[in-house]
């Protein structure tokens, strides 16, 4: 079965949807050509230092790239997304990223990417930054791909890499306001209070690639099968 499901993935071409997962929902975020859905932080247009190279979406130049957030905003969704790190790169995904505040990160909380072997003391990839951490190391080194999922749902939240679960968490439950608390973005007020918001690519740190941007907005009647299921229906990526 995992066989199968790693040839389908081998098969498919990069940037786009089988008929299955649009039926499911799933969008693109990247369409492999051009940066359109995607706008810097507080801009109208995309600065030079990201590209789009062979179907991909790159960050060529942190000192001129910025933060870049999706033109379309979500509150509960399920995330795949595709990213390969340049050598000691670093970068991260943002979510619920409000339009106002100084920074990406002043409201939207930023699952990690870093290649860096995980080390006590040292948030690496797939860490939700500041605020839950995995027990395992399931990332590639720079210069290899990777597939990071990431759902925000209503009854759980969770990151996996590599098809690895990293941790589970619930979106404003005491656990977490108390983490947010102990954390430096306690002295933001807007941190993770947007209802709705752009999902984020940090391009200031680093090399970074991302391809297969794929996102499943959650309507409200599917939070009950969330909880029966955490399978990814019509997406082939062997989770």
């Amino acid at each position: 079965m995992i066989a199968a499901l790693i040839a389908t993935i081998a098969l498919q071409q990069s940037n786009t949807l089988t008929s299955a997962e649009t039926l499911a929902g799933w969008k693109l975020l990247f369409d492999g050509r051009t940066t359109a859905g995607w706008r810097n932080f507080k801009s109208n247009g995309i600065r030079s230092g990201w590209k789009v190279i062979d179907g991909e979406l790159v960050c060529a130049d942190p000192n001129n790239a910025g933060d870049i957030v999706t033109t379309e905003t979500f509150d509960w969704f399920d995330l795949v997304i595709d990213f390969k790190l340049g050598p000691g790169g670093n970068s991260g995904v943002m979510f619920r990223v409000a339009p106002d505040g100084e920074a990406t990160w002043h409201s939207g909380p930023e699952i990690q990417l870093y290649d860096h072997a995980q080390e006590p003391g040292v948030e690496t990839t797939g860490f939700l930054y500041q605020l839950y951490a995995p027990k395992v190391d399931a990332a590639k080194p720079a210069g290899e791909w990777n597939t990071m999922r990431v759902l925000v749902s209503k009854e759980k939240c969770a990151t996996w890499v590599n098809g690895v679960l990293y941790y589970e968490y619930v979106f404003g439950s005491e656990d977490f306001w108390a983490r947010v608390a102990k954390s430096k973005f306690a002295r933001y007020p807007g941190f993770a209070k947007t209802a709705k918001g752009s999902i984020a690519l940090q391009g200031d740190h680093g090399h970074v690639s991302f391809r297969n941007i794929k996102v499943r907005p959650i309507r409200a009647a599917v939070h009950a099968q969330e909880r029966r299921s955490w399978g990814l229906p019509g997406l082939t990526v062997g989770f």
